[in-house]
């Protein structure tokens, strides 16, 4: 049985490698892309070969940039893969992120990586694999932290509120907001999440949030419980399982390795329709799947924040 938590050393990851279950686990002692060189230096993505998946359905769009930014189509799971390049001298500490289409053409969708020299985390996230500059006509999105890396911030590219038009007709919107729960308690245990995007009108068009002030931002709205227009969504809980004395899921084979980094997005009235699961197939090779209301944009940008340090989480 592929599991959610456990010990990290090979025969596990073998004999889990080798497993016909649709379950997986998650280990505790996952590394995090602040890790030493040393460990970007390992051979990576060379996971041993599993059996085919379920491709994603056909895909067609003209508009890159439009597509990333709409949700998925009602009733479709839009299959992707992200892929982490830490070769080259700085990229142990600031890799590169590559989100694509799970078919035969694997269909380039966006590409992050974390900002240097910023006093909290942040992710630019572009539509071109080779241009991720903050300036260029290819940046779609950013991804920014709080101090303690608990926190994060999904933004679409258009202006900050300070240099927008007094209607705000030009501002940023926020996209979602990820908050993870602190471990002040130090207990292992999976991690947990809890994930807030715009609500959708009538029309199923996402409701824009555009606000003014930090005070009436996604997260300062969730915090306080102001909930119009904003859907709540949360990691479903793992199920604890005696044999092999872990905590499992469920992931109908698109996940074949064990990481904490493995979760799966939900409404908590419909804990069986998943908005987004994602997980680990290779040390460096990761399926992420998403259904509607979410969008391209917000699925890769919380599969960042998984990556991230999280030193008050762990």
């Amino acid at each position: 049985m592929f599991q959610i938590n456990g010990d990290k050393d090979s025969k596990s990851k073998k004999k889990a490698a080798k497993s016909d279950s649709n379950e997986t686990k998650a280990e505790q002692s996952d590394d995090s892309d602040s890790e030493k060189e040393e460990k970007s230096k390992k051979k990576k993505g060379k996971g041993k070969k599993k059996k085919d998946r379920a491709p994603s359905p056909e895909i067609e769009f003209d508009n890159l940039e439009k597509f990333v930014i709409e949700p998925a189509p009602q009733g479709v799971t839009v299959k992707c893969r992200v892929t982490r390049d830490q070769r080259g001298m700085d990229k142990g500490f600031y890799p590169l992120y590559y989100f694509h289409l799970d078919n035969e053409k694997k269909t380039f969708l966006l590409a992050g990586r974390k900002r240097k020299k910023c006093a909290t985390s942040n992710y630019l996230i572009s539509i071109d694999s080779t241009d991720l500059s903050r300036g260029g006509e290819n940046f779609v999105g950013k991804l920014r932290s709080n101090l303690m890396g608990t926190k994060f911030t999904v933004f679409d590219n258009a202006l900050n509120p300070d240099r927008a038009l007094p209607d705000m007709s030009n501002a940023r919107q926020e996209m979602a907001g990820i908050v993870y729960e602190t471990n002040v308690l130090g207990m292992k245990g999976p991690r947990r999440m809890t994930v807030i995007i715009p609500g959708m009108d009538k029309n199923n068009d996402r409701v824009p949030l555009r606000p003014r002030s930090e005070l009436d931002s996604l997260l300062i709205r969730h915090q306080n419980r102001r909930m119009d227009n904003l859907i709540e969504l949360q990691n479903k809980t793992p199920v604890w399982n005696e044999d092999s004395s872990s905590h499992v899921l469920n992931f109908n084979g698109r996940v074949t390795q064990a990481s904490i980094k493995n979760f799966q997005i939900v409404h908590s009235k419909d804990l069986g329709y998943i908005v987004m699961q994602f997980g680990r197939i290779a040390d460096d090779i990761f399926t992420l799947d998403y259904n509607y209301p979410m969008c391209a944009l917000q699925a890769f940008a919380i599969a960042l924040s998984s990556f991230d340090g999280k030193i008050a989480c762990e």
